[in-house]
């Protein structure tokens, strides 16, 4: 039975926002690279990597504010969307400065437009939050986060396909994302979807067929792989689209190439779909000629 939902009263929401404020402290971020088998090496006054604001600003929901599938309740900040899947979607993010280890930072989120439409699946309805990050009164970056409600698939639904990634990759890594990787990222951004950890939930509530990997987790390790190639050079914003997810734990081929100013990189599923990709726009008066 298709829900119903009432979209008049849910972009009631748009203009809602929230702040919070956390110390970019060393410990999560050591933390993340010892959980992408780095050496733990971040120190106070460093830049935290494009994308790793994840580990900090995390809702502080109480066990009791939780509902089976591991989210917070909805109805706090973002709109109480009568869907039972939520996933990540896309993004936007602009960088005037990185925030370095040991400041004090603010994040500011509002919600920005509340849409609704109908895909092969079902129903589908948007929520846009943008996300203002600034320390002591100075701009930092904005994200602008697309987040996507849907219907529940019927039991034995095949995943959608997505389409094939590029054959002209410049550089390319490997990362298996294994659920071991997936639970010490959960615990390091507080979040409690159980589609990250608990297998069983994962294949028998939800019809995936393993472990889903985060999807800003994706989109950190494709922004790293850009900014190793391009050492030099300053990023300055980057857009992502997630087309499909990644199941743990099969291996996952980062891939991307470089056109001027631009970057590209993707991941790409195991049978050689686009499971993301992240454009990326660089300053490279910053590189070395």
């Amino acid at each position: 039975m298709q829900t119903t939902l009432d979209i008049d009263a849910l972009r009631t929401w748009i203009g809602r926002s929230e702040t919070s404020t956390d110390l970019i402290g060393p410990g999560p971020a050591r933390r993340l690279q010892a959980t992408l088998d780095r050496d733990p090496t971040f120190a106070t006054g460093d830049s935290l990597p494009a994308f790793w604001h994840y580990l900090y600003f995390n809702p502080e929901a109480t066990a009791s504010q939780l509902k089976d599938d591991g989210h917070e309740r909805l109805g706090r900040f973002l709109p109480p969307v009568a869907l039972p899947r939520r996933m990540w979607a896309s993004g936007r993010v602009d960088i005037t400065r990185p925030l370095r280890i040991g400041e004090m930072a603010t994040k500011t989120s509002t919600i920005e437009d509340v849409t609704m439409t109908k895909g092969k699946s079902g129903q589908l309805c948007f929520v846009t939050v943008n996300h203002d990050i600034s320390v002591a009164g100075e701009f930092c970056f904005s994200e602008r986060q697309n987040i996507v409600y849907r219907e529940m698939p019927a039991p034995g639904s095949p995943q959608p396909g997505g389409r094939p990634a590029p054959e002209n990759a410049d550089f390319e890594t490997v990362v298996t994302p294994d659920p071991v990787m997936l639970f010490r990222y959960s615990a390091l951004i507080f979040y409690g979807h159980r589609i990250h950890y608990d297998i069983d939930y994962t294949r028998e509530v939800e019809g995936y067929p393993g472990l889903v990997v985060h999807g800003p987790l994706t989109a950190a390790l494709l922004v790293d792989l850009a900014l190793q190639n391009r050492p030099d050079a300053t990023l300055k914003s980057f857009e992502i689209r997630a087309m499909s997810p990644l199941f743990s734990p099969a291996p996952v081929h980062l891939e991307g190439f470089h056109d001027g100013v631009k970057t590209r990189t993707w991941a790409r599923t195991p049978d050689g779909s686009l499971a993301m990709t992240v454009d990326m726009t660089f300053d490279t008066n910053t590189e070395e000629t």
